[in-house]
């Protein structure tokens, strides 16, 4: 047994939030399992359940400095997990009547008032990203996104090409995508609610 055995999820966190790789080893030995099988009961697919447990865990990784975990780990990862299973769903086959609410998405056993907190947790943090983009591209996004403006009236507006709207918007999803590790239509999804 090592030493990483006998950590509770809290330490390994810490310890992982220090860039040790041997903590985040031992939190993927512990939840991949669970990970993949809340994949595995959304997609019903063992190839696509096990890139999610990679997207999952990679981008867990890569958000370790910034983590904010205010239940459990598995509350956390069973929430991370639903949110990559819609994003695939939506890259892919997804269409407007079969989009799902977080409430219709929730496994027995898992108390959808934390995935709740956890959805309402990425919101914030979202909005905090939302803000930090460069002036002009945040108040063209939120134009469009929170004003419910075309790119046309934008344009107009502002006194700019449709292009150079269209521009922002793009690039600030961009940067909204990589910042939060979500795909562009979970990100879309979060703003809609």
């Amino acid at each position: 047994m090592n030493s990483y055995e006998s950590f509770s999820d809290a330490q390994l966190i810490s310890h992982m939030q220090d860039g040790d790789q041997l903590a985040f080893t031992e939190i993927y030995r512990r939840f991949w399992e669970k990970v993949f099988a809340v994949a595995y009961h959304r997609l019903a697919d063992q190839i696509e359940a096990e890139e999610v447990v990679q997207e999952v865990f990679l981008s867990f990784w890569k958000r370790r400095s910034s983590l904010q975990i205010r239940y459990t780990l598995h509350t956390y990862l069973s929430a991370a997990t639903k949110y990559q299973v819609i994003n695939k769903q939506s890259r892919g086959y997804f269409n407007e009547s079969r989009k799902k609410s977080i409430e219709e998405i929730a496994e027995p056993g898992i108390d959808t008032t934390e995935l709740w907190f956890s959805e309402r947790e990425l919101r914030q943090e979202l909005d905090r990203h939302i803000n930090e983009l460069p002036f002009k591209c945040r108040l063209i996004f939120k134009m469009s996104r929170e004003g419910y403006k075309s790119n046309t009236e934008i344009a107009e507006e502002l006194n700019i090409a449709e292009k150079t709207v269209e521009a922002h918007i793009t690039r600030a999803l961009k940067i909204l995508k990589g910042k939060l590790g979500i795909g562009i239509p979970f990100i879309l999804y979060l703003l809609s609610k």
